[in-house]
């Protein structure tokens, strides 16, 4: 009896150590784990990849006879040792930013894309979030992530036989999922209410451990709630409007309410795009109940600490919702709580306020909200600062407060294991934390080792492309000759080029089907040939995304593409991984300016892979001829065909005379020198650059910080700071249009102009407004604003006199004085965004 009391013991024991190790979505990553689940059921781990999913399906007679394992129990202990001392170890945030006031950030974003075992993400924005998180881990940076868990998902994807796209939704069962629920201090399961027009919604609450931060998620699936409550969140991108409010309203009002009810008062709130705005609201509604003060005091209060990342490239691309949807489900929440009317509320998401027909933007609000903005590239920041440039009316567009901060991938998300061997060989175990400085010392690879380690990483992919193709085949109901011939795909000697997204027009993936007997001949050269993996899915309601889908199938079913080309179905994590770690080329042909940031791309760059991009997003800082290949001409062409079909010439020529060419020119020991020289710059330059690491230092210096401390300095100043901004606020939007400019002179002295301008201020002290001359930028040069000095003050009406100096070496006329509002600590154009132009 005592021993079968020490090995049932034992065996819990086993069972909570492992228990830990899988709900810690760190596996995701760091793949010392595999080996565990792979002994507890191989088969179940190779088909799912969930750790939480295998030791739910071992038995307690495989848990008992691995507990009396010496062996598997110390791999256990020491893997469960590891993490606690990685728990505990000094990292790049607290070395750096050691006297930081920032204690947390709070990360609201509609998706994230942590693993293929938490099917809570589409594409891009969640690919974004999840390597943001997972990075933020790696650097002790104090995020967590607010997000919903769906009961479906974003769909899968099957192809049929004849090359059509099918929609399934199964459902995401939370006890399969590594998540769990959130408790109260009394062991309740933590449930938020909302209030909706028909009936009070319960919101439950989950959480993800991902390495050192957590992953707050909320669900709609409460059995107190109406059916058509429960099904909030059941689809990711699915249902109509009313259905996107009640989600939007879930993920910000109810992400909000939850980081109260765990006590959880960050510093800066992060909101990845404008889905999740209504944080903006909530936020100051708590801050409004808190210290006694009105919404419009309390926002100007909280914006401070509110970060708005835009991720779309076109205005349209913005979610709306008609006035009438918006009143059923906002009204109440904006009369009763937030004590302001229903008009009011709605003039934070118009672009002009007074049309009371206009559809509420979400970008409007989560921009009007922050205290800072960005985009996703250089290009998209300049992008979305014309696109936000009427909220700013007769501001430059150059000054619109929209910076940017370009995407990045969590590198040791992504790396295959042969690339693993190889950086840790080269760099060191720890190279992907702190500021990467050892990444460098990849530059002494030899040639012969890059192209080994290629190799053996094109080999794998083969073999997984014969096994999913196969798999694929059998499930279109194929022949056995035809999965034979599925089973004996590809080559892994030859060129392999990769192109996986999300099927939309704008992204143009049929470019290459411009001409098909010309990429036939590309494929099937006898002495060059090349093969080519496609994937991506079309949204279910995006019928020219399916044809595009349908196109490339039917031109891989003709006989003499089959062996060089494939379209494997259902794109999601797992499967971008395995085609980013082999592929020896990575396409992507945007139309230009849409592709706001792109990640995919980022992927491969650590694994050895090369890219072929249009001109657009991240492509645009990261290219050179020594790293890759560019499409296009750096200009925007909207979506002229004649345009598409130059750009997909251009592509042919360029795979034939330059790609092809560099991959099979090889030297005496079979190494094609230039393919790898490309390649080596490309590891070496662009993986650190384009990496999530950077990325999150980037957001922490260059807006977690100081958003931190703005947001604190007016917290700390609650109640006059409050009363002083609104005052401030409502003075300059009484007496603006009272301000003109009177006489202007200008005279030139040893080289310098200097202009002294007459400002009539009305019953605006000089205290409330800056006068600056400015001119735009001209010939390379930054634009110029310089403060002008108060000379005197004369004559009625608020006259004073302003003086400056300007280089003479542009012409008097182009500069000219204006007036800005001022105040120390406020964001100018940000939070006002009066300006008066002397012409």
């Amino acid at each position: 009896m005592a021993d079968q009391v020490s090995a049932n013991s034992t065996s819990d024991s086993l069972l909570s150590a492992l228990t830990e190790l899988a709900l810690d979505l760190r596996w995701s990553w760091s793949h010392a784990t595999d080996k565990v689940w792979r002994r507890l059921d191989p088969q179940l781990w190779n088909l799912t990849h969930n750790p939480w999913v295998v030791l739910q399906t071992a038995s307690r007679k495989t848990i008992r006879e691995l507990s009396a394992d010496p062996s598997f129990r110390k791999e256990v202990d020491e893997l469960l040792l590891q993490k606690h001392e990685l728990a505990g170890a000094s990292t790049w945030f607290q070395d750096r930013h050691a006297e930081s006031a920032l204690t947390r950030v709070a990360y609201f974003s509609m998706e994230f894309m942590l693993s293929e075992a938490l099917p809570i993400y589409s594409g891009g924005l969640g690919n974004v979030a999840g390597d943001q998180l997972k990075a933020a881990s790696d650097l002790g940076v104090p995020v967590i992530g607010v997000g919903l868990l769906y009961q479906q998902g974003y769909f899968r994807q099957q192809i049929d036989r004849d090359g059509f796209q099918r929609a399934l939704y199964p459902f995401n069962d939370p006890d399969q999922l590594p998540i769990e629920p959130l408790r109260d201090a009394e062991g309740e399961w933590l449930r938020i209410p909302l209030h909706f027009p028909e009936a009070t919604l319960w919101v439950r609450t989950w959480q993800a451990k991902v390495g050192r931060t957590r992953l707050y998620l909320l669900d709609t699936n409460d059995a107190a709630n109406l059916p058509t409550h429960r099904g909030i969140a059941s689809e990711l991108y699915g249902g109509g409007a009313e259905m996107r409010l009640h989600q939007e309203l879930v993920l910000g009002l109810g992400g909000w309410r939850l980081l109260s009810a765990l006590g959880i008062s960050p510093e800066v709130c992060h909101l990845n795009e404008g889905h999740a705005a209504f944080a903006v609201l909530e936020r100051a509604l708590g801050h409004m109940q808190q210290h006694n003060l009105s919404f419009e005091e309390a926002l100007a209060v909280t914006r401070a600490g509110n970060l708005f990342t835009t991720h779309t490239p076109v205005e349209a691309g913005f979610d709306r919702f008609p006035p009438e949807l918006m009143r059923a489900n906002l009204g109440r929440y904006a009369e009763h709580e937030l004590k302001v009317d229903f008009e009011s509320l709605m003039a934070l998401g118009r672009k002009n306020p007074q049309d009371h027909s206009e559809p509420f933007n979400m970008a409007y609000l989560a921009l009007r909200g922050s205290g800072a903005a960005n985009g996703v590239s250089q290009l998209h920041g300049k992008i979305s600062r014309r696109i936000f440039q009427p909220l700013f009316p007769r501001w430059p567009e150059a000054e619109v407060p929209v910076g940017q901060v370009t995407n990045g991938v969590h590198v040791p998300a992504w790396d295959s294991a042969e690339a693993d061997e190889l950086w840790a060989g080269k760099c060191g175990k720890e190279r992907w934390h702190g500021t990467m400085e050892s990444v460098q010392r990849l530059r002494a690879a030899t040639d012969e080792e890059l192209w080994n380690f290629r190799g053996k990483a094109r080999r794998s992919l083969v073999e997984y492309v014969r096994r999913e193709f196969a798999r694929q085949r059998a499930h279109q109901g194929a022949s056995a000759k035809e999965i034979a011939e599925a089973e004996s795909i590809f080559s892994p000697h030859a060129l392999t080029i990769g192109f996986a997204r999300r099927f939309a027009t704008y992204k143009r993936p049929t470019l290459l089907l411009h001409d098909p007997q010309r990429l036939v001949r590309i494929l099937t050269d006898p002495q060059h040939p090349v093969q080519f993996i496609v994937a991506g899915k079309a949204h279910p309601q995006d019928g020219a995304g399916q044809e595009m889908i349908k196109q490339w199938n039917d031109f891989m079913a003709r006989p003499e593409v089959r062996s060089h080309a494939v379209f494997l179905s259902d794109y999601d994590m797992r499967l971008t991984s395995h085609l980013v770690q082999g592929v020896d080329l990575w396409l992507n042909t945007p139309r230009r300016p849409w592709e706001a940031s792109g990640t995919s791309g980022m992927k491969v760059l650590v694994n050895g892979g090369l890219n072929l991009s249009e001109l657009d997003g991240w492509w645009v800082e990261a290219y050179s001829p020594e790293v890759g290949w560019a499409l296009g001409d750096g200009q925007e062409h909207d979506s002229d065909p004649g345009w598409d079909g130059q750009e997909a010439r251009a592509l042919y020529d360029l795979l034939e005379r330059e790609v092809v060419r560099s991959f099979y020119a090889c030297n005496e020991l079979g190494v094609p020198t230039e393919w790898i020289a490309k390649m080596r710059a490309s590891m070496v330059q662009l993986t650190p650059r384009f990496s999530a690491n950077r990325a999150v230092r980037e957001y922490v210096e260059k807006y977690y910080l100081p958003l931190s401390a703005g947001y604190r300095g007016r917290v700390a100043k609650s109640g006059a700071q409050e009363t002083e901004l609104s005052e401030w606020s409502k003075s300059l939007a009484r007496h603006w249009r009272d301000m003109r400019f009177g006489n202007v002179t200008t005279r030139t002295v040893d080289g310098y102009h200097i202009f002294e301008v007459q400002v009539f201020l009305g019953d605006l002290g000089p205290d409330a407004i800056r006068v600056e001359l400015y001119a735009e930028a001209q010939g390379g040069s930054d634009v110029f604003r310089q403060p002008m000095k108060l000379l005197r003050q004369d004559g009625p009406g608020g006259c004073r006199w302003y003086s400056a100096s300007a280089p003479a070496t542009r012409v008097p006329g182009d500069y000219t004085p204006r007036v800005i509002p001022s105040k120390p600590g406020v964001s100018v154009p940000m939070e006002a965004a009066h300006i008066l132009w002397q012409r």
